[in-house]
């Protein structure tokens, strides 16, 4: 059977479509997986064993509809479910089964503060699209492939000995999801242990604050690795302190104790670390009027005060 797996982005949603990989290959005979998401994503899926071959767009369907069309797919796994991705449908022409993304239950959350969904994990929710191939969820949770290459000599790079210091995710998607400098630099201040600190070259400037702030404890990789390098260094932490990110979702994949740091986003959209350590821990403050103010964040706090992260006591992370 071939199946194309339909998945955009990004980093944390892409990583958790990574245990309905591994099952159809597992579940199905024979089973030929492909993948179809964006070009930014493809270190994501490229070294996983059950995939066969990806596909990839930069902006358009149309890149690779005429390739899509020529491969004659059993079924489509849709699991990003947006205009794109019905596009990709229509090109395959295959039979489709499309993810519910309860796009109605979260404005109900976000803006009447009603929660009407379901007390599900996403990764389970993924699994109820495969019910008609007879597909169950294994419960081994995420997986995360690093090729050898991108392994990182913690020793070498930062003077570090491996699952002896504490990665620290500064970056994130959004600002309103992001854990500020000051509750930052109150956690490296607290921090038992060296801190390695994670984000993309757009946090380089907070990374090296940090660093300088706190010499000798902290060095920061902001900017300076890809992100399977980043994942190697969270793989080789002690424990992983994050926000609601990518990383997050990789840190779970290595089962890591994973203390995360929830802003305006909420657990209850069913993305929070699935199947992480058994010290794991959800840092929020909960009964904000305002919270969640949205389903995926904003470039600043709405309100102006930004409590939902300024009133995170991050004396409990230790």
């Amino acid at each position: 059977m071939k199946i194309l797996i339909i998945r955009f982005s990004s980093i944390g949603d892409i990583v958790l479509t990574t245990p309905v990989v591994r099952c159809i290959k597992k579940q199905i005979p024979n089973a030929e997986i492909h993948f179809l998401t964006k070009t930014n994503f493809v270190s994501l899926v490229e070294n996983n064993p059950y995939v066969s071959k990806i596909y990839s767009i930069k902006d358009k369907v149309a890149e690779v509809a005429e390739a899509l069309k020529k491969e004659n797919y059993d079924v489509v796994i849709d699991l990003h479910k947006n205009v794109r991705s019905a596009q990709a449908k229509r090109a395959t022409s295959s039979k489709a089964f499309s993810f519910n993304k309860l796009n109605i239950e979260k404005w109900l959350l976000v803006n009447l503060k009603i929660n009407k969904l379901p007390n599900i994990h996403i990764v389970d929710r993924y699994f109820e699209t495969l019910k008609t191939l007879g597909v169950v969820n294994d419960n081994l949770g995420l997986d995360y492939f690093i090729p050898e290459k991108d392994v990182i000599d913690i020793n070498a790079s930062f003077n570090l000995p491996a699952n002896n210091y504490h990665a620290l995710v500064v970056g994130g998607s959004y600002y309103t999801k992001q854990i500020p400098l000051n509750k930052l630099q109150e956690i490296c201040a607290l921090s038992d242990k060296p801190i390695v600190v994670l984000g993309g070259k757009e946090d380089a400037a907070t990374g090296l604050q940090l660093e300088k702030e706190f010499p000798k404890k902290v060095f920061s990789a902001c900017g300076k690795f890809n992100i399977n390098q980043s994942a190697s260094i969270v793989k080789q932490a002690d424990k992983v302190i994050t926000s609601d990110t990518g990383l997050m979702h990789i840190a779970s994949a290595f089962k890591k104790d994973i203390i995360s740091v929830w802003g305006n986003t909420v657990p209850e959209f069913g993305m929070y670390p699935y199947l992480a350590g058994k010290n794991s821990k959800i840092l929020e403050v909960k009964n904000l009027s305002c919270r969640p103010c949205s389903k995926l964040g904003y470039s600043k706090c709405p309100k102006g005060h930004f409590k939902c992260m300024q009133d995170i006591n991050v004396t409990e992370i230790f």
